[in-house]
Parts: C-alpha cells; structure tokens; sequence
C-alpha cells in the first residue's frame, strides 16, 4: 500500500512538472535591440598639447571655467623666443634702411650712376663732334681716337653701374623680404607659449602645476562643448551590420537611478577596436538630463525594429534555434524578431499549440 502511494506521489509531481513547463505562444509587442555599455562625453572633447617644449608659468583658467574660441589657456616660460624676437626685428629695421632709409646704398649707387650718365653724355658729344670733323679730314687720327676711346668706357661704365643697382637693389629686397619672414616667424614661436582654446566650451580638466616642465607629449588639459554630450555605445563586430544612423537608442544612466532616456544614433565608427572586438557607435540625446558630467555611465539599447502583436515564445524554449517541444514531439519553427527574452515564431505552432521547456 505504502510503495502504491509513493508511485503515484512521484506520478503526481511529474505531471505538476510537466504542466509548469507547459506553456502556449501569446501574441506581444516584439521589440529587437542591440545592447551596449555607454560613456557620456562632451562633444568635440579634445585634449590641449604644447607645440613648444618649456615650463608651465601658469594656468589662465580653472577647471570649470567657460571658454570661447582664441582664449587663453595656459602660459608657458621660456625666455629664447622673446630674445630671438628681439634679434629678427633689429635685423628687419636694418633691412628696412639699407633699402629705403636716408642712409641707404642704392642711394650711393644712384649718385654714381648720375655722374656716370653726364660723363657719358659729355664724351657722347664729344666723340660724334670729332667724328665730324674727322669726316670733314678736320684734326688728328690721335684726337679721334681718344675720343672714340672716352666714349666707350663712359658708356660701359653706365652699363656696370646700372647693372650694380639692379642687383643690389634685388639682394637688399631679398634680405628684407628675409628679415620680415623671421620676424614673423618669431613672433610665431613666441605666441605658441601662449596655448589658446580652439572652441567655446568648458574646461574639464588641467593636468599641469605652474613649475613643471612641459613637453610637447603630455596633455596640458580637457576642452570640451559646456552643453552638447555624446553617447558613446561599444557595439560588438556581431552586431554592428544591424546599426544605422537615425535608429532609436533606449539609455539608462546609472546616475539617474533607471529613469529612461531616449537618443537617435549620430555616428558610426568604421574601424575596430582589435582589442576588445567592438566598435564605437555615437548617439546624442533626443532630450538630455538636466545636468551631465563626462565619464557618466549606464547602458542602452539601439532599437533594430520593432512589430506589434506577433506570436511570441520565450527563448528558453527553443531547440537547436529553430525547434520546439510540442505534444506531437519535436517539431520545426519559422522564427522572425527576437529579443533577449523572447522569439517570433512565424510559422509551425500557433497559440493553441503546447510547448514544453527542453530538459
């Protein structure tokens, strides 16, 4: 009697068993995602580098502090540049007089040239005179000849001084157009000791103490937008073909206790990150919190798509990705959208139709 009752105890849990892992399709709304851990940042965030070497003088700002393009941001010490400022603007004011000041030598090379041009003019006269004459068979071979003589070295005299101050007109215009080059060029340098913000944001960060030296490796600080911050979602490589801008980003910020919010996707990087297998993907809030700070971190869901009503199971239930256990023993499905928890099933079972979860 006693081995009759524990046979149908054990028959009796079976089948309370068997019925609490019988289940029949119901009909949901289906919702696929992709899931990704996130990041907020602030847009445009760059980080701030000396394109000089030297020693940090001081921070002009303060983390926090709101920027605007061309402000300046940290000043850097270094005593070469002004003294080589100093050398290349004397050396352009000597350029600049010996091309065009009271003192200058063209000015010399012009007064040889005018006395050279009346001495020409003056042989010139001379030698056609006595040419005349000599035509005539007035005066001397001797007198003609020293004439003729006269007048040619007045006239190459001309041409040597003329050619002297094309050149050295052309050199002192060479060496100004030079002085000017680095006089610019070291005021140049001595404004990169003066490093400015390239966009109007906020100052996140300052990595440097006034004393310490500077190079142009480390980062000096963190510049980003003060009121734009990016999502930044990790997508692993077996997801991101299904990722496209525009596409509906679900996030929940852990600073925020689980209240949703809601973003479109806004970028999508192509090149992956081998160490981790993901790739980067950028959305931007449709609406913000109220405040953001950057390394904020939660989780999202990229909305793939999304049907209402369809005929759903639960995940666990499925066989070999595309079977279930029915009354009439195993048997194929046709599966459609799914998400973590459940599965479309499009054909093969209806909702009249008993599942069991596998063993």
């Amino acid at each position: 009697m006693k081995l009759f009752q524990l046979i149908s105890l054990f028959l009796l849990m079976v089948s309370c068993s068997k019925n609490t892992d019988q289940i029949h399709p119901e009909k949901r709304d289906l919702t696929e995602s992709v899931y990704s851990s996130i990041t907020i940042q602030p847009d445009s965030l760059y980080q701030v580098h000396a394109i000089v070497a030297g020693i940090l003088d001081k921070n002009l700002v303060e983390e926090g502090d709101l920027v605007s393009k061309g402000n300046a941001l940290l000043q850097i010490n270094n005593s070469t540049p002004k003294l080589n400022t100093q050398n290349a603007k004397l050396s352009l004011e000597l350029a600049k007089e010996n091309y065009n000041g009271s003192a200058a030598v063209l000015r010399g090379v012009k007064d040889e040239i005018i006395a050279a041009n009346l001495k020409y003019k003056n042989d010139s006269v001379n030698y056609f005179r006595q040419k005349n004459l000599w035509n005539q068979n007035i005066g001397t071979k001797v007198e003609y000849d020293t004439k003729q003589l006269n007048y040619q070295l007045a006239s190459n005299n001309l041409q040597l001084l003329q050619s002297k101050y094309d050149r050295t007109k052309n050199e002192l215009q060479t060496a100004l157009k030079q002085a000017q080059n680095n006089y610019q060029s070291s005021l140049i340098n001595t404004t990169d000791f003066t490093i400015k913000s390239t966009i109007n944001g906020k100052v996140y960060a300052l990595y440097k103490e006034p004393g310490e030296i500077v190079s142009t490796m480390d980062p000096l600080a963190s510049i980003g937008s003060a009121t734009k911050f990016v999502i930044e979602m990790l997508v692993d490589e077996v997801d991101i073909v299904k990722i496209s801008k525009d596409q509906k980003v679900i996030i929940i910020l852990d600073a925020y206790n689980g209240t949703v919010f809601t973003g479109k996707v806004s970028k999508i990087y192509p090149k992956k990150d081998e160490r981790n297998q993901t790739f980067t993907v950028e959305a931007l809030f449709i609406e913000a919190p109220k405040t953001l700070y950057p390394g904020l971190s939660g989780e999202a869901n990229i909305v793939i798509s999304n049907k209402e009503q369809v005929l759903t199971i639960p995940k666990e239930y499925i066989i070999d990705d595309n079977k279930v256990k029915t009354d009439d023993g195993i048997i194929a499905i046709t599966t459609g959208l799914q998400n973590m928890e459940f599965i479309e099933v499009i054909s093969g079972i209806t909702e009249t139709t008993s599942i069991y979860k596998p063993e």
